[in-house]
């Protein structure tokens, strides 16, 4: 079992990596914004973070920046229905910015579990 942090605004997609999750046994604590899950990371033991990319407040790309800062081997799973803005592709950002791997929603819950059993290992 690990402690998830899952960040999103919105409630339906935490809602739905919730319920994935607690079916594999385990944890989950949810943020609705990046400031909100910085302040979960410190405030919990987490094993790893599953964030979507654009959110109000503090956007994911820039959450991971700060958090792979603090702590390099922290596992993140980045999240994005955004695709392409302006020739942006959120999730190669992602990426390159420190996310250990990379879904573009919507997605399946064996790619979901696949990702999470991949940076877990």
């Amino acid at each position: 079992m690990a402690h998830v942090l899952v960040i999103d605004d919105e409630e339906l997609a935490r809602y739905t990596v919730r319920e994935i999750l607690e079916g594999f046994d385990h944890s989950i604590i949810e943020a609705k914004n990046g400031n909100e899950g910085i302040e979960q990371f410190h405030n919990n033991d987490i094993d790893l973070i599953i964030t979507d990319i654009i959110m109000p407040e503090k956007e994911g790309v820039e959450m991971i920046i700060e958090l792979k800062r603090e702590d390099p081997n922290l596992k993140i799973i980045a999240i994005s229905g955004g695709g392409r803005t302006r020739n942006l592709d959120f999730l190669q950002l992602a990426n390159e910015f420190g996310a250990d791997k990379v879904l573009s929603k919507p997605f399946s819950s064996a790619d979901l579990i696949s990702a999470v059993n991949a940076c877990l290992t």
